[in-house]
């Protein structure tokens, strides 16, 4: 059997997420709305560089059989924009030259802000987690979906073992791949702080902070899975009790 190529597998991930979001926009346009019925969750992973977070991601996704969310995105808002997912990738999470881009890039679509790129993409961040069963990995989506229907995890990890990860995952020298977990660090920080007013490092924003570095990628699946396990049964409860208060802790 002749192997897929990165971008063969890259376009067949995307059929699948684009499956997957079509059928739950078509779910959403058949839901009946009579009865309250309590909204599936979604677990929104923030991660450091370095510290795992798509292979975490991924662990967590086959075993909960729920679709993975992460580079493909840029995918699904580029096909949203009309937008070449080359220029997208050089803005998701950075600050560019918008003016510059967009004239180096496109030369028959209109200009785009990075403001209307943000837009687009919080508003599909929604979109995934109204209908629930999906890991979606940074974006800022940790910190910006509701609390009430979603498992916020933040991977994090010590600068050196980071690093080293990054050493062997891109096969390049220590100071090469220190300046890179530095500088996307920095974007990453700067994206959410700048779009959504908030500090992605304040563990305030989450419900599970994870050192990576110290539990193997299917020892941090399992506790994403058990934390998300744990919360459905309080989110549960709560919604049993008369009134739908909350009770007490």
């Amino acid at each position: 059997m002749t192997q897929m190529s990165s971008s063969e597998r890259m376009g067949e991930a995307v059929q699948r997420a684009r499956r997957h979001w079509e059928a739950s926009r078509r779910a959403a346009a058949t839901e009946v709305t009579a009865t309250p019925v309590s909204r599936p969750f979604t677990i929104a992973i923030s991660r450091q560089a370095g510290a795992q977070g798509p292979a975490i991601a991924r662990a967590v996704g086959e075993r909960l059989g729920w679709h993975v969310y992460d580079r493909e995105l840029l995918q699904l808002v580029a096909d949203e924009m009309g937008l070449r997912r080359k220029l997208l990738e050089s803005v998701d999470e950075k600050h560019v030259s918008w003016v510059r881009e967009c004239l180096e890039s496109l030369t028959t679509t209109p200009p785009v802000t990075e403001n209307a790129y943000a837009r687009h993409l919080f508003e599909m961040l929604f979109s995934l987690a109204t209908h629930g069963e999906c890991v979606i990995v940074g974006r800022g989506a940790a910190v910006v979906l509701p609390a009430e229907t979603t498992l916020r995890v933040r991977l994090m990890g010590p600068r050196p073992e980071r690093i080293q990860a990054i050493q062997q995952r891109f096969g390049i020298s220590q100071e090469e791949a220190a300046a890179w977990v530095e500088k996307t660090d920095a974007e990453r920080e700067r994206f959410v702080k700048d779009h959504l007013g908030k500090d992605p490092g304040d563990p305030s924003h989450y419900d599970l902070v994870l050192n990576s570095s110290r539990f193997s990628t299917t020892e941090c699946a399992e506790l994403i899975i058990e934390a998300l396990h744990r919360l459905q049964v309080r989110v549960r409860s709560d919604a049993l009790l008369p009134g739908g208060q909350p009770g007490r802790r």
